[in-house]
């Protein structure tokens, strides 16, 4: 009997997995489509099934799991659509995304048509934002990108950001009434700083000159999940420096992404915080996944790990200093694969400890693919499911 209810409550996340998609695939006010024979997401079965999404996009920001459920973005705020994508980062025009971004009031930023903005400096978002691609292709790419500071409450969904470079001293813009020195950007995708209650989903990253995606300085609350990285370095930073200790609050949960080829490490690099990491597919790497220094907690949950055919580097996950054998970090119904290995240590329990809310069903790392198999940007089509 023992056995049987521990064999049960392994594959009953699995299976609410397949039935909710099984249920959500087929929305009351369309037609079934076969290219929703397939295994949804928890999040992405939330909106991609519904025929209207573009017409109540909004509806998004009631669909994230894990410690950023909480990020509404722009909800309550009107649609602005960006028609233009040139940028000015100290006067920014109306119609472009930076003057959007900025503003102090809550809005759902959308795009007006496919367009590639190449930022004349790093692109300050104001709290209650959302920016949401879907429908188009939008590309942040050959120049500065992304920064979230001392913000909360934003959303960036259905995006490409790509080939960010540092960004030089000037003059720049962070709200209508604000302008001033910014001393230069490091080159990072998205770079999220005492930031809180923040949602990335579903966005391309690669090949940006320092990191596709850094969390410091306390940032906090924060879900990363469905994007597609590649051909990257440093991949992911979490904690700004082993003795900030101020980074002992940060909480992200890194959920449901492809981490494909051509990435080397840091897929987290956790310092000081928690990382929740479950669901990924990780298609090999060029030195380590998982990694950190300065005891944070990682609790690794059903994922999928294809390690590389380089037997030195085969281990899962890198410690960057001794004495680390009382860190928490654990390995759950993972799947290893050409002889990947994670190496735990410490005891006692690391679970998220989320709320009603921000919970949701891991499955087995054995379904990671599957239900990653639509990481990066989707491509939707108005009054069609997604």
């Amino acid at each position: 009997m023992a056995s049987l209810k521990q064999t049960l409550t392994t594959l009953i996340p699995s299976l609410i997995i397949i039935l909710s998609a099984l249920v959500l695939i087929v929305d009351s006010s369309s037609t079934p489509s076969t290219n929703y024979n397939k295994v949804l997401n928890p999040i992405d079965s939330c909106w991609r099934s519904k025929s209207n999404w573009a017409s109540n996009r909004q509806a998004l920001a009631d669909c994230a799991v894990g410690f950023g459920k909480n990020a509404i973005g722009g909800k309550y705020g009107s649609i602005y659509v960006v028609t233009d994508p040139s940028d000015d980062p100290e006067t920014p025009k109306p119609g472009t995304l930076r003057y959007g971004a900025i503003q102090d009031k809550p809005l759902w930023i959308t795009f007006a048509r496919s367009m590639v903005i190449k930022l004349g400096n790093e692109l300050m978002v104001n709290s209650y934002k959302t920016i949401d691609g879907r429908g188009v292709k939008v590309e942040i790419a050959n120049g500065p990108c992304i920064t979230l500071q001392h913000v909360t409450h934003v959303i960036i969904h259905g995006i490409s950001v790509h080939d960010c470079k540092p960004g030089n001293s000037g003059i720049v813009r962070n709200s209508p009434t604000h302008v001033g020195r910014r001393r230069g950007s490091d080159g990072d995708g998205i770079d999220i700083f005492a930031s809180s209650d923040i949602w990335v989903d579903h966005c391309y990253l690669a090949r940006c000159t320092d990191g596709l995606i850094d969390v410091i300085h306390a940032s906090t609350s924060i879900t990363i999940s469905n994007n597609y990285f590649t051909q990257h370095d440093k991949v992911m930073l979490f904690g700004h420096e082993d003795n900030n200790l101020e980074d002992k609050k940060i909480k992200v949960t890194v959920v449901f992404n492809h981490f494909g080829p051509g990435l080397v490490q840091r897929m987290p690099r956790v310092r000081l915080g928690y990382a929740h990491v479950a669901n990924n597919r990780y298609e090999q790497w060029e030195m380590y996944a998982i990694g950190g220094s300065a005891n944070p907690t990682i609790f690794s949950e059903g994922n999928y790990f294809m390690a590389p055919n380089n037997p030195g580097i085969k281990q899962v996950t890198k410690r960057e200093t001794n004495g680390w054998n009382n860190w928490k970090w654990r390995s759950s119904r993972d799947k290893f694969f050409n002889g990947a290995y994670f190496v735990p240590s410490g005891y006692g329990s690391c679970a998220p400890g989320y709320t009603g809310a921000q919970s949701f069903p891991v499955a087995d790392g054995a379904m990671a693919p599957a239900l990653t198999a639509n990481a990066g940007p989707l491509s939707c089509t108005a009054n069609k499911p997604c």
